[in-house]
């Protein structure tokens, strides 16, 4: 796996799992400092488990002011389809995936 900085500066490090010969590198996105009043996207990939992370975090999002929406992928194997991305993309400003087993 390859690790990428998001900055000198910084301590984030992002695992790249597609093994690039020359990591890309990518900026980290600003995240919002309070999830009251937007639309949070849960993703399941569709592991074992997955969804019960996803119970929880459901919870606090809401509890926080959040609206949740829930997605699943039809299988872990494969990359989510670009109508599924597609359709995150459109209804949220953020999105949590769930990787469980």
């Amino acid at each position: 796996m390859n690790g990428v900085s998001s900055s000198a500066s910084d301590s984030t490090v992002v695992l790249d799992p597609t093994n690039e010969t020359r990591p890309a590198v990518r900026r980290l996105l600003d995240r919002p400092s309070d999830v009251k009043g937007l639309t949070v996207g849960l993703l399941d990939i569709s592991k074992p488990r997955g969804n019960v992370f996803l119970d929880r975090i459901e919870e606090k999002l809401t509890e926080r002011g959040a609206t949740v929406v829930r997605y699943s992928k039809p299988t872990f194997t494969k990359p989510a389809p670009v109508d599924l991305r597609h359709e995150i993309a459109t209804h949220c400003n953020v999105v949590i995936e769930a990787l469980a087993d």
